[in-house]
């Protein structure tokens, strides 16, 4: 069923609160997530966004409960996404005719996706606008790279609803649909998370948006996003969070992450750990084992800190797998100011930290000359070695 969030405004997406993982098996979900798809019912009916495939036939067939499919006058496409998308197909087999305003490459996405279906797919970029009635328009802005290179937002003027697509979103199941109702601890770690996870490799670009944004001089009632909570009580604050987090964001936390194959690695993780909690007691310490952590949640602490160290012995002169995934992961994400230092442990050749110390580097982090390299198990000596580490951390 549809619900009202403002005027004739409607939220008409779906609440997944059984998904698990999304992009692949690339990002855990933890709270659910929903696929927020919007109906506005001015003199123009608009549908913005639709839901993913799996949910198609329920979309569809609940449009058609609410409003009648050939009521819809127009559909804007914000992103071809198949979460946002992937009930497109169905719903275009009853209305082909109806115009799809979008962007260039959102007419790429789409018809790569779906086929070339002869489909009225009209293309907008920043600064066009159509007609809704009742003195109301909606305002197209791309947003490129944020985090398709088809990516758009729609503002609508008269409720000043910035539809913002995937940013400022987060997987996050609301009941009550809105910020307000949900629990804010989970809500900002969630936005955080989805930030860290997949806007972060594009925070200049973030940065530039935001500053765009902001120089429109439209006011932002609410913010409806794509998925997670819909921003309508102080929707400037998650903007200005995105602002905060393109900026090199950290905070004074140490992030510890390791493999460990008979504990010597492992030995020394856990000294780094108390070593730091003595030294600098007012630095957040979190220390996770690749193999065995959730990758994403492991990203946001990592987008969090402002130093990490990372573990690996030496295995067929190389290093562990999960530590290995986990480091090419960071690189991905682009994370910037950070400093890192690895350690530790071999029996006979012992690459693991030169390893370490050059794909941390390579990942963008200003790594340390500091390193401890255990031979078999750390002995006294590697083991006091930590405190210079740590200091050569956290400065």
């Amino acid at each position: 069923m549809k619900q009202t969030i403002k005027g004739n405004v409607s939220w008409i997406g779906y609440m997944d609160w059984e998904l698990k993982k999304f992009h692949g098996e690339e990002y855990t979900i933890t709270e659910g997530s929903s696929q927020n798809a919007y109906l506005i019912e001015e003199e123009k009916t608009v549908l913005i966004d639709t839901v993913w495939t799996p949910h198609k036939n329920e979309f569809v067939d609940n449009l058609e409960k609410e409003v009648g499919l050939k009521n819809i006058d127009f559909i804007v496409m914000n992103h071809g996404e198949a979460d946002h998308s992937g009930a497109l197909p169905e719903l275009m087999k009853h209305i082909p005719d109806t115009p799809i305003y979008c962007t260039a490459n959102a007419v790429k996405s789409i018809e790569g996706q779906y086929g070339k279906n002869n489909w009225d797919l009209r293309v907008v970029k920043t600064g066009d606008s159509v007609d809704i009635g009742n003195g109301k328009k909606l305002i197209f802005v791309e947003m490129t790279m944020l985090h398709w290179p088809d990516s758009m937002a729609t503002y609508m003027t008269g409720d000043a609803i910035l539809f913002s697509n995937d940013a400022f979103g987060q997987h996050y199941a609301v009941g009550g649909l809105f910020n307000d109702t949900a629990d804010q601890c989970k809500l900002e770690y969630e936005a955080m998370k989805y930030y860290a996870n997949i806007l972060a490799p594009f925070s200049t670009l973030v940065s530039k948006k935001i500053t765009e944004i902001k120089a429109l001089n439209l006011p932002i009632d609410m913010i409806a996003t794509s998925h997670g909570a819909i921003w309508r009580d102080k929707p400037m604050w998650i903007i200005e969070k995105y602002a905060e987090w393109a900026e090199e964001y950290q905070e004074d936390q140490l992030t510890i992450l390791y493999d460990s194959m008979w504990e010597g690695t492992a030995a020394i993780a856990r000294e780094i750990s108390r070593v730091a909690a003595r030294v600098s007691p007012n630095t957040m310490v979190r220390m996770f084992n690749c193999s065995k952590s959730d990758l994403s949640e492991m990203m946001t602490e990592v987008f969090k800190s402002k130093a990490i160290a990372v573990g690996s012995p030496t295995i067929s002169r190389d290093i562990m797998m999960g530590v290995s995934s986990t480091i090419r992961f960071m690189k991905s994400l682009k994370f910037k100011n950070k400093r890192a230092a690895a350690f530790g442990c071999y029996g006979w050749s012992g690459e693991s930290v030169d390893i370490l110390k050059r794909e941390l580097a390579d990942a963008g982090f200003q790594v340390t000359d500091t390193n401890i390299r255990s031979m078999w198990k750390p002995n006294d000596e590697d083991l006091e070695s930590a405190e210079e580490l740590v200091r050569a951390l956290l400065g």
